[in-house]
């Protein structure tokens, strides 16, 4: 049973309000069921509250949002009045906001509940960062920090790059946790849960995100829920490369950490990467292996007639962004492609001062925030086949929405958008594009 201090004692007997003891209860029952000794403090969570879903419906048309909230982020089914929250917390990526309205097939009662949904939580003191990389827009765990966070990709990004520590949390742990300022302690937050499992070698030149996405998609497919450390031709990746690395690796196993000795700060070398323990024998990945990723990740691509680009999976960069950009300067989208850009508002507004956005715009795509297709299961309508540079969204995205899927670099997709057509090959490893 879990060991409270007498501080978690008064907050699970009422001291600070009904819906502050709900949560406790809550978390009393995840860390047993975990089999956690304790529970962690942290000042950082990262949940979704505002995302409108049947069920959230349902329960707002019942009470409002406090109900939803009570019911779904502290199973609570009693009629409670919502603190604000006790510790720093932020929302994720949620559904399309009002620039959506009458541009996407995304429904205009949504639209409306996000907005009441943004309200109550702010009132609150939920920022609203509706990202899934809150890291690129303000959040950002110092080393060695409890954290609170749902979303896979964000999760890895801050457990591996950032040296934070969370377990890929709930919107009901994230929910009491943002009251409480608890978590249970267990998984990732413990130094030895955190070592690597699995050497990975790779033989090949890694050359942007592209091959870091495939690297990552490797990675996961191989190791599944284990951390696997990574050594060989990595060059000098950066924020793009390690969180395209990341969501593709939480895609196709469930990684919530990987080492990348001397690059990640938890692993200065590779023997501290294992924890002094033995290094296991390498897994070669090589030219043979990273094709076989490329041509997994476009199985299911089929007509070379492409309905709709995206790029922006987990939402786009500053340099991303620009990139884009430069290789749409000059020309247009075909009338039979569109193109969604995603990436948090806060860089939109970045993007808009470079003039990025409107060279984008002027060629037919939208540069759009908040969301993604995957997570409002929107595209655009008739959309058959799409293209994109992300390996999460090649993988998630034909299950959800039942269409065709083309993977290549950001200049295959853009070159799709502009022609309709899916031209894209795997270049040869170390050849840059």
């Amino acid at each position: 049973m879990v060991r409270l201090t007498d501080e978690e004692k008064r907050m699970r007997d009422g001291a600070e309000g009904a819906a502050v003891a709900a949560a406790m209860d809550l978390l009393i029952r995840y860390a047993d069921a975990l089999g956690a000794e304790r529970l962690c403090q942290t000042r950082n969570v990262a949940g979704t509250t505002t995302q409108p879903s049947p069920a959230k419906e349902k329960l707002v048309a019942e009470g409002g949002w406090a109900k939803a909230f009570s019911v779904i982020s502290l199973d609570c089914d009693d009629d409670l009045e919502i603190p604000p929250m006790a510790v720093p917390t932020c929302q994720l990526q949620h559904g399309f906001g009002e620039e959506a309205r009458g541009i996407m097939p995304y429904p205009a009662h949504k639209i409306d509940l996000q907005a009441e949904a943004e309200a109550f939580a702010t009132s609150r003191g939920v920022n609203v960062l509706a990202t899934c990389t809150p890291y690129q827009v303000g959040n950002l765990p110092t080393y060695g920090e409890h954290i609170a966070w749902m979303e896979s990709s964000a999760v890895v990004y801050a457990n591996s790059v950032l040296g934070a520590r969370t377990n890929c949390e709930g919107g009901a742990s994230t929910g009491a946790a943002s009251l409480t300022g608890r978590i249970p302690c267990w998984g990732n937050h413990h130094v030895e849960n955190r070592y690597g499992t699995h050497l990975i070698e790779t033989t090949v030149a890694l050359d942007g995100f592209q091959d870091w996405g495939l690297l990552g998609y490797f990675a996961g497919d191989v190791v599944q829920e284990e951390r696997p450390v990574v050594i060989g031709e990595l060059g000098v990746p950066d924020l793009a490369d390690l969180k395209h690395f990341g969501a593709a690796a939480a895609s196709s196993g469930g990684v919530e950490m990987y080492h990348l000795p001397g690059r990640t700060p938890d692993a200065p070398t590779l023997e501290a990467a294992f924890g002094g323990r033995p290094i296991p024998e390498p897994i070669r990945y090589g030219e043979a292996e990273r094709r076989a990723v490329y041509e997994s990740l476009n199985s299911i691509g089929q007509s070379e007639d492409v309905d709709f680009v995206l790029i922006g999976c987990p939402h786009a960069s500053l340099e991303q962004i620009g990139r884009v950009a430069r290789a749409l300067e000059g020309r247009t989208l075909s009338e039979s492609c569109e193109l969604w850009l995603m990436t948090p508002r806060a860089l939109r507004s970045v993007a808009d001062r470079n003039g990025w956005t409107d060279t984008i715009r002027r060629a037919g795509g939208r540069v759009l925030t908040d969301s993604c297709p995957a997570m409002s299961r929107v595209a655009p309508k008739g959309t058959t086949v799409f293209a994109t540079d992300s390996a999460k969204q090649a993988h998630y995205l034909p299950a959800i929405l039942g269409i065709e899927a083309w993977f290549g670099t950001l200049e295959d997709c853009v070159d799709a958008a502009v022609t309709g057509r899916w031209r894209g090959s795997l270049a040869p490893a170390g050849a840059l594009r």
